[in-house]
């Protein structure tokens, strides 16, 4: 905020509407970070959304035929149970008579429930490894089978074969599948299983190295004795052989409860069980084996001493017992001893839930906490994203409806306006007033009267000066006498804003009909006489000109040129039919002056005062027209700043105005037609809709990148096709070169996002209960007569 200068040098103090600027500006920043976080917020969500369906960072390769050379035999020849307790990699196998039950990639839904069921129904545990993607979609279900004495393991985040992966891509799956646990069910876990890995013998020179790196971390990995193959749905029959061992052997079964329709599994599991019970095994987890076995170590050591040393060597037996179950304990390991899953670890009494529960570990602190915080984001990108889906679905098809309404309506509206026999009644040729209110205007003034002198309507001129310091009053009167203009009249008031200039204006009018124009923008010859032939209607109370861009030629520029034909004024020729012309351009629009002053003139309630006086037009029972052979060009904003500026105004403008006459909805007659018409059609074609339509970029976006670039690419194309083609439909009926359609597909990159960002900002201006003032854009006068306006 600045303060001027007298001419004897003393500093003036601001003005009112200075200091109501520089309190606004100092508001804008935060609400454009807002609004710019609310827009970050959402493309995370997104991400996050398709991280968890491994559509973001989904890796698909699996390795198949690598030699395993560097691999030890006795790894490779050994249990399905690999561990690196004290350093060294061993193998535990399963005791004969004996089944562990695991089941990978879940949990699922529909079928995980179905097995717990099964499970519950038979007593019998099972070991469940999980991707993390799916614990920290359904927590509850991985709540539900911890609490029923089952035990997890990890099968990493995402699904990913690790032996392609780098140490700091299988640091993560790890750590975020553990967060998932922590946050689903208070636990971690100790236990392995590799995406895509089966039986020991299948562990090669890519995959040795990440078991080994997992062992020194402290995690057991599991592989599988006997595979069901139940993925390759063979059948019942063939699922309960695949998964039967041979010769009473104990085994490590491998069934699915997720990755796919699992019917089939739900069907063999029950008759699977029943059977092998019947053959006199029993079922156990992967910790009930380690148990198992470190049982049977123990006293197996127990009587080799009692052999040698009688009661001394059962003393020693006891405690080598001691000393094999604390070997190697660490951090995350799975230590067979007191305190390990020999002995129910987890910190019990030795119970069976404990023994068979062994691996897992009690999540605290900082992992307990940001477990419960990923759960609480996926959960709000669970509801989030397919609830923008739908949105997604609602903008498309009303912006798809919007083009429908348009190009129909618009072609009744200019068969309807351009029959050789249609007529607003008796022709208009009595003199009428212009007013052009101006606020520092030095640019552009002299081209504006310039325009009006050239008028084929006789009409009287009056300059309100708004109180400017650039001597636009002197200006004006120095070109009116220039170009012998002695029909303007020059008011010069305190500065007060437009509308209080537009109401000067009309209170000094001469004439019953008054024309409002800007003071940057210029007429064509006839712009009067046309805009003013509706007035043979006794009906019509308000017309809507045709406003141009005259500085075209520049980028920005051209994008405004083609947003004034296509939406601006194609919107009107819609609204014009239905009766709910919502907005009369400040560049150009003609009024019947006892009706401006009925309505109460141009009310200081709102920033868009041209939209606040043509609903107050509506509801007073006018009828409010478009007039498309009256043409002004006007000068647009020539940067990017000054058109966030406008169009900020603009739309929060029209937020405040369509609050203002909300009453509107419930009245009767015309003003109860407009606000059950117009006011719902405004609403959704120019707030509701733009502000959710950058969901079809973000999601085009999305799908290029990370889904299906091809299919996205054509659907974006398809419709930049159809908005091109109404486009086209707009640039013929107001006879306009098709070149600046060439700038459309750059628009919609990147001038079309900057609007979105405008409204978003509008809107949480307008939900946080701020204010603005009218502003005034830079002007250069560029836009000169109309017959020098480049088309």
């Amino acid at each position: 905020m600045t303060s001027t200068r007298t001419s004897r040098g003393r500093r003036r103090a601001p003005t009112r509407m200075s200091r109501a600027a520089g309190r606004a500006a100092a508001l804008q920043k935060p609400r454009v970070i807002l609004a710019l976080l609310l827009l970050l917020a959402l493309t995370s969500v997104m991400l996050l959304d398709g991280y968890l369906r491994a559509e973001v960072g989904g890796d698909q390769r699996v390795r198949t035929g690598a030699s395993a050379n560097k691999v030890p035999e006795k790894i490779l020849d050994g249990g399905p149970i690999l561990t690196f307790q004290g350093g060294r990699a061993t193998t535990v196998s399963v005791p004969d008579k004996t089944i562990a039950l695991t089941f990978d990639d879940g949990p699922n839904p529909t079928w995980t429930p179905q097995v717990l069921e099964i499970l519950r129904k038979y007593d019998v545990p099972g070991t469940f490894f999980l991707v993390g993607s799916m614990v920290s979609r359904y927590p509850g279900i991985v709540r539900d089978m911890v609490e029923e004495g089952n035990e997890v393991g990890i099968h990493t985040f995402t699904h990913v074969d690790l032996s392609y992966q780098s140490d700091a891509r299988v640091d993560r799956e790890m750590e975020q599948t553990q967060l998932a646990l922590a946050g689903a069910a208070g636990i971690t876990t100790t236990l392995f299983r590799a995406p895509y890995s089966s039986e020991a013998d299948a562990i090669d020179n890519y995959s040795w190295p990440v078991y080994e790196k997992l062992g020194e971390d402290g995690y057991t990995s599991v592989f599988v004795d006997t595979d069901s193959d139940d993925w390759k749905k063979p059948g019942v029959s063939k699922i309960i052989k695949w998964a039967t061992p041979e010769d009473g052997k104990g085994a490590s079964v491998l069934f699915h409860d997720a990755g796919g329709e699992r019917s089939q599994t739900i069907k063999a599991l029950p008759a699977y069980i029943k059977k092998m019970k019947a053959a006199g095994y029993t079922f156990t987890t992967i910790s009930g084996v380690m148990q198992e076995q470190n049982a049977a170590a123990r006293q197996a050591s127990g009587a080799a001493g009692q052999q040698a040393a009688g009661t001394a060597g059962t003393a020693a037996g006891t405690a080598t017992a001691g000393a094999q179950g604390t070997a190697g304990e660490q951090p995350g390991s799975v230590p067979g001893g007191e305190s390990g899953i020999g002995d129910g670890g987890n910190g019990g009494t030795g119970g069976t839930a404990d023994r068979l529960q062994a691996a897992h570990r009690e999540a605290t602190g900082v992992t307990l906490y940001e477990g419960k915080a990923l759960i609480a984001a996926v959960t709000l990108a669970e509801w989030t994203v397919p609830a923008l889906s739908v949105g997604l679905m609602i903008v498309g098809v009303a912006v798809m409806g919007r083009f429908g309404m348009m190009l129909i309506l618009a072609r009744r509206h200019y068969r309807k306006r351009n029959k050789r026999r249609f007529s607003w009644g008796p022709t208009v040729t009595r003199p009428v007033s212009v007013i052009v209110p101006a606020y520092n205007e030095k640019e552009c003034i002299a081209n504006t009267l310039e325009s009006l002198a050239k008028s084929t309507h006789p009409i009287e001129i009056i300059v309100v000066d708004d109180g400017s310091d650039d001597n636009t009053s002197e200006i004006s009167r120095e070109a009116a006498r220039a170009l012998g203009m002695t029909n303007v009249r020059v008011i010069r008031q305190e500065n007060a804003g437009k509308p209080a200039a537009l109401n000067n204006g009309v209170r000094s009018a001469s004439y019953d009909i008054v024309v409002m124009m800007d003071g940057d923008t210029v007429f064509e010859p006839d712009a009067v006489h046309q805009l003013v032939q509706p007035f043979g209607d006794p009906d019509v109370g308000a017309v809507a000109g045709n406003a141009k861009v005259g500085n075209r030629d520049t980028i920005i520029g051209a994008w405004q040129h083609i947003e004034y034909v296509m939406g601006f004024n194609l919107d009107r020729r819609m609204y014009d039919l239905l009766r709910c012309m919502p907005t009369i351009p400040g560049a150009i629009g003609a009024f019947r002056r006892d009706a401006v002053l009925e309505v109460g003139g141009m009310s200081e309630d709102t920033l868009a005062e041209d939209t606040d006086i043509t609903i107050a037009m509506h509801r007073a029972g006018w009828q409010v027209v478009y007039q498309e052979h009256a043409k002004a060009w006007t000068e647009a904003p020539g940067s990017l700043k000054q058109l966030w500026s406008q169009r900020y105004r603009w739309s929060y403008g029209t937020m405040q105005a369509l609050w203002k006459h909300r009453k509107s909805l419930t009245d009767k007659g015309p003003s109860g037609r407009f606000g059950r018409v117009g006011m719902p059609l405004v609403v959704l074609f120019q707030i509701v809709t733009p502000v959710f339509a950058p969901l079809i970029d973000v999601f085009t976006v999305y799908s290029m990148i990370f889904v299906d670039f091809q299919a996205a690419l054509l659907a974006w194309l398809a419709v930049l096709g159809v908005q091109l083609g109404c486009a086209a439909y707009a640039f013929r009926l107001d006879r306009e070169k098709y070149r600046y359609l060439l700038m459309m597909p750059l628009q919609q990159l990147a001038y079309r996002q900057m609007m979105y960002l405008v409204l978003i900002h509008s809107c949480i201006t307008a939900l946080t209960g701020g204010r603005l003032r009218w502003q005034k854009l830079k002007r250069t006068g560029e836009v000169g007569t109309p017959a020098g306006v480049s088309r």
